[in-house]
């Protein structure tokens, strides 16, 4: 499956669109990492924990995009853009990954 942020991909066709198409991961963070991260901030430098975290969230929201573009019938996704938030007083943060699934040759 081809994945992009570009609205079309080099040396390929899109035959059909099928549907915008997201993956969105709700996590939450928990009073450790908090705790360390907290300090990480103070002291400077960065926090290795929640950079883990939220690439696995990105790697979950992508995966789920491209298993709804696959049910769809899809063979690509096009015009990908990752988005972040914080939800409920910052003890969470959210992930979406968003595209348009498409059929290309």
């Amino acid at each position: 499956m081809i994945i992009t942020t570009t609205p079309n991909i080099e040396g390929k066709q899109i035959v059909e669109y099928k549907q915008v198409v997201f993956g969105e991961v709700i996590a939450g963070a928990n009073f450790i990492r908090d705790f360390f991260a907290a300090i990480t901030d103070v002291i400077g430098g960065r926090s290795s924990v929640y950079e883990r975290r939220i690439s696995r969230a990105r790697q979950d929201a992508l995966k789920e995009l491209e298993e709804k573009a696959i049910t769809l019938g899809a063979n690509a996704v096009v015009g990908v853009e990752i988005n972040y938030a914080t939800v409920s007083n910052k003890s969470m943060f959210m992930v979406i990954a968003s595209g348009t699934a498409v059929v290309v040759r």
